[in-house]
């Protein structure tokens, strides 16, 4: 008895299909090359803010401060994306380098707000152009037609999988 056709169409896929479906090359991953070219930002960027005495985790908190100061621990932990044991350790570190201050709220003594001090907002201006630097450095040779399409492309990949997530 002869194949049924449906088999024979998927027979002749497979053949025909110069990958297998389970092969996925980290070429051919959005995932694995955002990644890769996030690691790659943060090891230009945590060697050249070093020089400043900022560490990359202090990085992210300052970018969220220096955006909205006085912010709760649990409210900057949110922001910055990380758990809020993480925050507390973090924010040490940034009150022994002179980074923060934190403080009792005045309207409810449990929230304990993070302040910068003079001398992480001094800091804002030689970081932010290190980072800029760094992204043009990235971005050298790429159209800005091209970046354009590039930012829409990864702001809805973000907004399908936050959209999955929730």
């Amino acid at each position: 008895m002869p194949p049924r056709p449906s088999a024979r169409l998927k027979t002749a896929r497979l053949k025909s299909s110069p990958r297998r479906r389970s092969d996925f090359p980290p070429r051919l991953s959005s995932g694995y090359l955002v990644r890769d070219a996030h690691r790659a930002f943060q090891r230009l960027l945590e060697r050249r803010i070093a020089a400043y005495g900022v560490t990359r985790g202090q990085w992210y908190f300052l970018r969220v401060l220096w955006n909205a100061d006085g912010l709760s621990q649990r409210e900057l932990s949110a922001r910055v994306g990380m758990m809020e044991p993480t925050t507390a350790v973090a924010l040490r570190s940034m009150e022994r380098a002179r980074l923060i201050r934190r403080r009792r709220g005045n309207d409810d003594r449990r929230k304990v707000r993070v302040f910068l001090t003079k001398r992480a907002k001094r800091l804002r201006d030689a970081l932010l152009t290190v980072a800029r630097g760094i992204t043009e450095e990235a971005e050298r040779g790429i159209g800005a037609r091209d970046l354009a399409c590039f930012r829409r492309v990864l702001h809805r990949m973000t907004a399908n999988l936050d959209r999955i997530e929730n």
